[in-house]
């Protein structure tokens, strides 16, 4: 029944090699399930966000599980899904903020800035959907080019890799020139650190499977020997999801500041998961005639999983191109997928792990760094023979980790990209979706000087 329903005959493929296939693809992308709340939580920055970790943790493996699941089953692709790096950084470093500023300035009561960023979230999930469902998608992911699309990634995996040297207390603070390196390079800190990036990076260049995990349990173990986490079991019964389960503010994230979020989270749900999609699709040979089938049905499990992922507490969730190691590994079927949902589900036992990795930064700190390494690849695929489109991807590189927020690295390229086509002589080049964000970002800019936030 399953070889008829997936295909195993007609993709050259097996039971065996599927199941395989989903343990490696979780293997290889499971830190999701130890950074996701560390960073929702702000525990991994050391502020407070007022999100619970457990809860956070409940929902990223339950949405995981969830989405990815209708991404096999529905879709039939062998591509997992869960909350996405990038857009939890981006909710959590501007949209909350933006949305605590609202609620200083507005007096809003019996509400937090979390739970506005979820109801962002919520409302770009649905339009997500109901994109998807209308197939009007392609308009969106035309509006932006190439460049800009991959310097964003770009910016985004530098502004991580940022945030991961100063988790390790590398990188820190400097009243001459903002930022330096340590003087006490010789730390404790430092050598956890160290140890986990060491072992990700090697084991990663070695092609082994699940890199960035084993380089977290190699940090958490040091960790345990310096006794800078205390020991606090491993397996339990999953945490309570009730601190975010259907939480967040719908009301409050309709405000007209953060519809620019909304289209941004959008955007970047769109573009991810497309981006994924066809470069996993492409690997496994799953392109036909340089279409990719059943888009519609992939792109729309990702919609669902973003939609149900903020009613149960978590950010974004997309495609991840961890799914690429299932494929080397042979699957080929959305069974790859089923398997990979299951072992998320697997993962919610693990709660008391979860919270010792949560709650020492130097643990994850190596993640980020590897993240952001293979964030950081898309700067080839920027077109440097066009300086309109160059430019704007130069700003949105630089305008994150130094403006410290991917909103407002965003916005400089995307308020630079129709401008120097449009001053160039080159207005068509530009669609009127990308005026129109323009236009939101400069109103977002400009509404403080009219008395609005």
């Amino acid at each position: 029944m399953l070889a008829r329903y997936f295909k195993f005959q007609e993709n050259g493929t097996t039971t065996r090699i599927e199941i395989g296939a989903g343990i490696t693809t979780f293997v290889t992308l499971a830190y999701i399930v130890f950074v996701q709340p560390a960073v929702l939580s702000g525990k991994m920055f050391g502020m407070d966000t007022g999100m619970d970790p457990g809860a956070v943790m409940v929902a990223t493996c339950l949405v995981g599980a969830l989405a990815t699941f209708i991404m096999g089953v529905y879709a039939n692709y062998p591509i997992a899904q869960a909350p996405g790096m990038g857009e939890n950084f981006f909710f959590v470093f501007t949209v909350i903020p933006a949305a605590g500023a609202l609620i200083a300035a507005r007096g809003w009561l019996h509400t937090s800035p979390w739970q506005i960023a979820l109801g962002v979230v919520f409302i770009a999930g649905v339009l997500f959907l109901i994109l998807s469902l209308l197939k009007v998608r392609r308009v969106l992911i035309d509006s932006v080019s190439p460049s800009l699309k991959n310097g964003i990634a770009v910016g985004i995996g530098i502004f991580i890799a940022f945030i991961g040297l100063q988790n390790a207390r590398i990188i820190v603070a400097s009243p001459g020139t903002l930022v330096k390196l340590t003087d006490d390079i010789a730390n404790w800190d430092v050598l956890v650190f160290g140890v986990g990036l060491l072992v990700m990076a090697v084991l990663y260049t070695r092609k082994v499977r699940g890199a960035i995990l084993i380089g977290i349990i190699a940090g958490m173990a040091v960790s345990l020997l310096l006794g800078k986490v205390a020991y606090s079991g491993i397996i339990s019964a999953p945490p309570s999801p009730a601190p975010t389960f259907l939480k967040m503010d719908l009301i409050h994230a309709l405000a007209f500041q953060l519809w620019p979020y909304i289209l941004i989270f959008l955007f970047m749900d769109i573009f991810d998961t497309m981006g994924t999609l066809i470069g996993v699709a492409e690997q496994a040979g799953l392109i036909r005639n340089n279409r990719l089938p059943r888009a519609g049905k992939a792109l729309l499990s990702d919609a669902v999983g973003t939609v149900v992922g903020a009613a149960m507490g978590t950010s974004t969730v997309t495609s991840f191109i961890e799914s690429s190691t299932g494929v080397a590994h042979g699957g080929r079927t959305g069974f790859t997928s089923v398997i990979t949902a299951a072992c998320f589900l697997f993962a919610l036992f693990f709660s008391p792990l979860v919270a010792m990795v949560a709650n020492y930064p130097p643990i994850t700190a190596p993640a980020l760094v590897v993240v952001g390494a293979m964030m950081i690849r898309n700067v080839v695929k920027i077109d440097w023979d066009d300086f309109t489109e160059c430019f704007p991807a130069f700003l949105v590189i630089i305008g994150i980790p130094l403006s410290y927020s991917i909103a407002d690295g965003i916005a400089w390229s995307f308020i630079s990209y129709p401008l120097v086509k449009l001053f160039s002589g080159r207005r068509r080049d530009v669609s009127w979706v990308m005026y129109l964000v323009a236009g939101l970002f400069l109103l977002r800019y400009l509404l403080p000087y009219f008395g609005w936030v």
